[in-house]
């Protein structure tokens, strides 16, 4: 895209956000807020249950609790930002502001797909080597492959984020999203973006599509192993602490490959996704594992009826 005034320092970007018909400007508001408040309380309530109810001190939960944050980092990053554009009316966002909330965002969404990469691998050791995973998954290695999730999204961001914004852009430029995404922010670009949209698309294809492999070899091998036992009852409790896993999977794929993973468009649904992703997802998460598994509900009743401790004055 060639401009004429792409050598000005630039100070802002203006995010414009979505249509949608005036009058329902109050009840987008409302959802907005309320999702933002579901989304931080849901996995607050999952990180308080699993702090208290020694039986959920396992690897399974160790990761959950990880999802927990990021999901309320993600919902953080976005949404605020959202909520102040439906108040004011405009997206004002400083160019640092714009280069953080790119960074951050795909720095959650990377490191998400890795930890169901390992929460897939969790439930194939649990499973399918029952007699060897309290040895396999240890507190060093579930502490490293934590971490390793961590590091790797971090990298990610940073290839993604530099490359970004190694291009010029002109002042006062409009981000036709919701936030500072690659494919709209490439759009607003002085220079050629080819090389930008191959390494995106060969960066986040590869990682997805190797995290998604991983993920589907290991449920093949677990829902080999699931129906070689010999009870039903058996059977449904292996299937039970799995379909809660294999649900945020399909939640999480969807809006990835339908955003990068696509011939790039001015399609009105993105900014749908987006959305969902950044607003719905983070509160459906802790709902899902909430109501699939049974040692949640278990350690959330106990949590409900626990009896207040009140300390002695003196």
């Amino acid at each position: 895209m060639e401009c004429g005034n792409a050598t000005s320092v630039l100070e802002n970007f203006e995010l414009l956000g979505f249509v949608y018909p005036k009058g329902l400007k109050s009840l987008l508001l409302f959802f907005f807020l309320l999702m933002y408040t579901l989304s931080l309380s849901g996995n607050s309530l999952i990180l308080l249950v699993v702090a208290l109810e020694s039986r959920l001190h396992k690897p399974m939960y160790w990761f959950l609790c990880h999802l927990s944050i990021m999901d309320m980092m993600v919902s953080s990053v976005v949404v605020p930002k959202l909520i102040q554009w439906l108040i004011k009316g405009n997206g004002i966002i400083s160019y640092a502001g714009c280069v953080s909330q790119l960074f951050l965002f795909h720095f959650l969404g990377c490191t998400e797909c890795f930890l169901y990469t390992v929460m897939a691998f969790d439930r194939f050791v649990a499973i399918c080597r029952p007699l060897h995973y309290s040895t396999l998954m240890n507190h060093r290695v579930c502490f490293c492959l934590a971490f390793g999730t961590w590091l790797g999204g971090s990298l990610h961001s940073v290839i993604q984020t530099s490359l970004t914004f190694r291009l010029p852009y002109g002042r006062g430029i409009l981000v036709t999203y919701i936030f500072c995404d690659i494919p709209p922010m490439l759009k607003l670009a002085c220079a050629d973006t080819s090389l930008n949209e191959m390494v995106t698309l060969v960066d986040i294809g590869f990682v997805a599509m190797t995290c998604f492999l991983l993920i589907l070899t290991s449920y093949i091998y677990i829902i080999s192993a699931i129906l070689r036992i010999p009870s039903s009852k058996g059977r449904h409790r292996a299937f039970s602490t799995c379909t809660a896993h294999v649900t945020l999977v399909v939640i999480y794929y969807v809006p990835v490959v339908y955003n990068y993973l696509r011939p790039a468009s001015q399609d009105s649904l993105d900014g749908v996704v987006a959305m969902f992703y950044t607003a719905v997802t983070p509160f459906l998460n802790p709902v899902i594992y909430t109501l699939r598994n049974k040692e949640m509900k278990d350690g959330l009743w106990k949590l409900c009826h626990r009896k207040p401790q009140f300390c002695p004055p003196f």
